[in-house]
Order: structure tokens, then C-alpha cells, then sequence
């Protein structure tokens, strides 16, 4: 399968899109904003006019979309792609939404003989960018080894973890890990610092023991820095823990520790920070506390 079509070419999906050409793919892109598929089109890719003509020219598609209300209107809403689909085609979702509304979606899919997968991503712009993107797959066995070859093009890890709508259940754990591992990176590293210990001392001290982990190396020095530029934004990051909360009332699943980063999360878009990075979680914690972990302050 060569003819790929990708919609949504944000902070992510363009980086992903691109990849996709590098690895000598025939792709076909849409986005809402026609400058973000100019971009793409300049780098090799046709430009789409909506999600039907990107549907009519793919054997796979492949979205990367904000949330759950933003994947199903680009399938079922006006011109999208659900009346133009084929059987045999393969719909590959790398948002990161709801594992409710991805199931939705497969079952509907499926009927017309369309194989589904879900698959979203981790690894921030970075990873994107340089194509080593972590992917958590939920759909068949089948779907997802005709469809591997496509992934390993945006993606240095890509694993199956279980039936329709199991990677965006992966994600939002990964997404629960994450945000409370930056939280107390962030609560740790100003007890620190009030306590009179270069925070920056204590991460060389502390990286290479059980409390190192990627979370720390890569968000640590951002904090020192000051520099929250967006690998992966607050906005979004909190979108994601309200899948989680959707998901864990229906579960009738306890997630106080979510609960709680998802609250300073509230805070930071309240403070007009949601375009910061994840890593800005370190804002709350500064404002709370009257200090900064900030070097150079």
C-alpha cells in the first residue's frame, strides 16, 4: 500500500505528514487551514479540498485530530469520509480521544468493511519530528501488520496492545503516568530549592537513581531554563485527562492523583498558559509558592 491520506497537519500531524513523503509514500493531505496543507504540498504531498477526496485517493488514512468530537465529524459529519469509503480500505486514528468513541467509530467502520485501528502517539513535537514516535495500537492482528509498514515511517516503537479502542485506553494511562510524574518533578524540585539546594544539583544528583526517568531529563531543564515553548501543551495535555476522567466514571475507576494534576492544570489555562508546555505544570508550583525554579530569576 502506497497511496496514504493524512487530515489534520497541526504541531504533530505535519511533522508526521512529511515523514510519511520522506519514506517515499504517495500522500494526499487535508486540513481545515489551507496554509498548513500548502506546507505539506510544498514538501511533495496533493492537497485535498475535504476529508471525501483525501478518502477517494487513499488506501489508508491516517488522522491526527484534537479530540473525539473532531475524528467524528471528520468521518460521519459534511463531507466527510464515511460516504465515499471502501471496502478494504484501512482508517488509522493517531488521536489521542476517547476509548468510548473509539470503539464507536471501529464498529460503525467495520460494517462497511473497513478496517479500523486506533492508534495514538507519544513522544511530543520532538519525537514527531524526528520520526520516533511511540505508537499504541488497538484493532486486529491483520489490520495492524498491513498497516505497520505505514506507522514505521512516523515511529521507532509501534506495538499492539489489544482490540478496538485499547492504544487510546494505553494512551490515557501513559497520559496519567506523565502528567503526575512532571507534577512531582515540579513539587520535589521546589521543596528543594525553599530548602536551599540548587534544584539543577539536585537533578544531577537524583537522575541516575530510581527517581531518573525521561519525564525528568526532559522536563527538568526546561523548568531551569524557563523555556516552555510546546513539545506537548497544557491544553491538550488536559484535554487527554478528561478522557481519562470520562473513562474512569464509566469504570467506576478511583484516579485521585489525575484528579488533582488535572486541577493545577485548570489553574495554569485559568492563568492563560495552556499553550505553554506540560513542563509549565513548574508555573503552578512557582505561583504557589512565591519562588522560581528558573535560573536565570
Amino acid at each position: 500500500m502506497r497511496k496514504v491520506g493524512f487530515i489534520g497537519l497541526g504541531l504533530m500531524g505535519q511533522p508526521m505528514a512529511c515523514n510519511l513523503l520522506r519514506a517515499g509514500y504517495e500522500l494526499t493531505v487535508y486540513d481545515r487551514n489551507d496554509h498548513k496543507v500548502a506546507a505539506v504540498v510544498k514538501e511533495g504531498a496533493a492537497g485535498a479540498k475535504s476529508p471525501q477526496e483525501v478518502a477517494e485517493a487513499a488506501e489508508v488514512i491516517i488522522t491526527m485530530l484534537p479530540n473525539s468530537p473532531h475524528v467524528k465529524e471528520v468521518v460521519f459529519g459534511a463531507n466527510g469520509l464515511y460516504p465515499v469509503l471502501r471496502p478494504g480500505q484501512y482508517f488509522v486514528d493517531m488521536s489521542s480521544i476517547s476509548p468510548i468513541a473509539a470503539k464507536e467509530i471501529a464498529e460503525k467502520l467495520e460494517e462497511t468493511g473497513v478496517h479500523a485501528l486506533d492508534a495514538p502517539v507519544s513522544g511530543g513535537v520532538e519525537k514527531a519530528k524526528a520520526g520516533t514516535l511511540a505508537v499504541m495500537v488497538g484493532g486486529s492482528a491483520a489490520a495492524f501488520e498491513a498497516v505497520k509498514p505505514v506507522l514505521s515511517a512516523m515511529a521507532g516503537s509501534i506495538v499492539l496492545v489489544g482490540p478496538a479502542g485499547a492504544g487510546q485506553t494505553c494512551k490515557l494511562v501513559n497520559q496519567m503516568i506523565v502528567g503526575v510524574n512532571i507534577a512531582i518533578i515540579a513539587e520535589a524540585l521546589t521543596l528543594g530549592k525553599k530548602a536551599g539546594v540548587d534544584p539543577e544539583n539536585i537533578f544531577q544528583a537524583i537522575r541516575g537513581g530510581l527517581a531518573g526517568s525521561q519525564c525528568l531529563e526532559d522536563k527538568a531543564p526546561r523548568m531551569f531554563s524557563g523555556n516552555f515553548d510546546p513539545g506537548f501543551r497544557i491544553n491538550l495535555h488536559a484535554k487527554d485527562l478528561g478522557n481519562v476522567l470520562e473513562t474512569s466514571r464509566e469504570l467506576h475507576v478511583a484516579v485521585p492523583l489525575t484528579a488533582q494534576v488535572m486541577e493545577m492544570m485548570q489553574a495554569l489555562l485559568n492563568d492563560g498558559h495552556g499553550a505553554c508546555d506540560h513542563g509549565g505544570l513548574a508555573l503552578f508550583y512557582e505561583k504557589l509558592n512565591s519562588l522560581s525554579l528558573n535560573r536565570e530569576a
